[in-house]
């Protein structure tokens, strides 16, 4: 039997209610900044490259790790790596403007931000900033839009292409489930045997950062990078040399989302969300169906 035009339009309204209720029902990412929220203090000048925080990292997070002594192969510097798929955080290294001085060697996770962009860009709050200042992810909410990715401006977030079922947004969860939600330390700091790494409440690390470029000028540049980048982020670096020679993204002091909430909430307000907008596409494929049932029904 046909579909009257009616029906159709019940179908749509139904399924534009359930999409959008749904997406209310969800949107909602915690995003906590506490004032005793918690961060990772990295020293350039005493990290040797020794990769021993990405093997941690990756038995941490049960990713293939190989064998702890494949981490000596320093051949893997001749190229910048990212943080990916397989593995959440890197350790790269650098030319030193020092010419008497060893390269500089340091690792790379996200930055876990006070303001993150990537929770800001989230339209079903599957990112949230949790209160010891860890960003995590939760797969129960991810629809797969990967606009985190694009949000991030420091381009962390990585996502399984290769796997069709159930794909995962991967990145440094400041070991939030088994240990900085416990109390326990992340397991690349714990495992760092120069204390390059070091894990505290972040205004403590600020001062401590601080107190080292003053008592050491000859050793520091005088610049704590994350400490007001994008309105501030729990990771924060000191190094012996401006960051910019090491390929830190110059960014400013305003947090992402105050530039990308807007734009989301504008398109949000006179478009249609994109959950409600594949209710539409179903709506349609569905009317078109029963309109061939009903056409071959009368022949």
């Amino acid at each position: 039997m046909g579909t009257s035009r009616r029906d159709f339009l019940k179908f749509v309204a139904a399924g534009t209610l359930t999409a959008t209720g749904v997406k209310k029902a969800n949107a909602s990412p915690k995003n906590i900044l506490s004032d005793d929220r918690m961060g990772v203090l990295v020293d350039a000048t005493a990290c040797i490259g020794c990769r021993q925080c990405e093997y941690a990292c990756k038995v941490e997070h049960g990713l293939p790790a190989g064998n702890i002594e494949d981490y000596e192969d320093r051949s893997v510097f001749e190229h910048e790596r990212r943080p990916d798929v397989t593995a959440l955080t890197v350790v790269n290294e650098y030319p030193n403007v020092h010419k008497d001085e060893p390269p500089v060697t340091f690792k790379v996770q996200c930055m876990h931000c006070d303001h993150p962009a990537c929770v800001s860009a989230c339209i079903v709050g599957a990112f949230s900033k949790q209160e010891n200042g860890a960003v995590i992810w939760d797969q129960s909410r991810c629809i797969g839009c990967r606009y985190c990715m694009v949000a991030c401006p420091f381009q962390i977030p990585a996502f399984e292409y290769n796997k069709a079922l159930e794909p995962r947004i991967m990145k440094c969860d400041l070991c939030y489930d088994n240990r900085t939600s416990k109390g326990r330390l992340p397991a690349c700091v714990e495992a760092c045997p120069t204390e390059a790494l070091t894990y505290g409440k972040r205004y403590e690390l600020v001062e401590l950062a601080h107190e080292k470029i003053k008592n050491n000028p000859d050793r520091y540049f005088d610049h704590v990078y994350g400490e007001h980048e994008v309105g501030g982020t729990s990771w924060l670096y000191i190094s012996g040399q401006d960051f910019s020679t090491l390929h830190f993204p110059k960014l400013g002091t305003e947090p992402i989302p105050s530039t990308t909430e807007p734009i989301q909430h504008a398109l949000f307000k006179f478009f249609v969300p994109p959950v409600a907008l594949y209710a539409l596409l179903g709506g349609i494929m569905w009317l078109g169906k029963n309109k061939e049932e009903s056409e071959e029904e009368e022949e």
